[in-house]
């Protein structure tokens, strides 16, 4: 039986940014690509900016991993957008990732797929060096500080994302109560949250340990979201059909993708 590892220095130590990538998003037997995660989130993330007309000067990219794809469809639409991570190697990734440096995940057929959903006849090159220009920087962060950008104390800012990041984050359903209250803590009133979860998972791999997380449902991720402060404006779950061999690399049945807007603080 694997040794299950909660420490978040552990996380620190063995995370490996390729492996993640390979088993999370490889074109053909990444676990997001065969449950349609990754194509929901695209989606949802275009009517997010678009539909829905969410935008602004400012979006911090909580939590954002060795990925790029979730800011795409945002670079569109805010001013700048700020990455923020717990993870050295993941941050030193992103950054080589925006910057297309050779030896990186090639995320060329997904950044096709956004050029295509916004229809503007972008090209791939040309989304790529919009990306590269809107991001600023990426920082250090830690969900689990009241500020999780601390020591930094940034304005309040119009748009917060985070995707897959807090349940990794949680031992419990209350920590993760405090983590979203935390991440709120960085957005203004009427500004956005984007939260992207996955459901009923007892247990994950990253780097070859198995990490235990906290089995969020539905309803408890509408409860923690308006107790928080926030008017849910958009939910919806994606269900996941049974695969052994890729429910033993992470057991969720399903995913949620919320967008909501913030009306006081909690």
């Amino acid at each position: 039986m694997e040794t299950i590892f909660t420490d978040n220095d552990v996380y620190q130590d063995t995370f490996d940014p390729e492996e993640y990538l390979n088993t999370y998003y490889n074109p053909k037997s990444g676990i997001c690509v065969v449950d349609g995660t990754l194509d929901l989130e695209l989606k949802k993330l275009h009517e997010t900016f678009t539909t829905r007309g969410v935008k602004g000067k400012t979006l911090i990219d909580i939590g954002h991993g060795p990925t790029i794809y979730q800011d795409l469809s945002a670079c569109e639409f805010f001013d700048e957008i700020i990455g923020a991570d717990y993870n050295d190697r993941s941050r030193e990734y992103y950054e080589r990732s925006l910057r297309n440096e050779p030896g990186t995940f090639n995320w060329d057929n997904v950044i096709q797929r956004v050029c295509d959903l916004e229809g503007k006849g972008m090209s791939v090159e040309e989304k790529k060096k919009k990306l590269e220009n809107t991001v600023k920087k990426t920082l250090q962060c830690d969900v689990l500080k009241s500020n999780p950008l601390e020591p930094m104390v940034l304005p309040r800012v119009d748009c917060v994302m985070s995707l897959g990041c807090l349940e990794c984050a949680s031992s419990s359903l209350n920590t993760y109560r405090k983590c979203l209250k935390n991440v709120s803590s960085l957005l203004k009133i009427g500004g956005h949250l984007i939260l992207s979860e996955i459901l009923n998972c007892s247990s994950h791999l990253s780097g070859g340990k198995r990490f235990p997380a906290p089995a969020l449902t539905k309803e408890f991720i509408r409860t923690a979201i308006t107790e928080t402060g926030f008017e849910i404006l958009d939910l919806e779950v994606i269900y996941r059909t049974y695969d052994k061999d890729q429910y033993e690399l992470c057991n969720h049945d399903s995913t949620v993708f919320v967008l909501a807007c913030k009306v006081k603080d909690a």
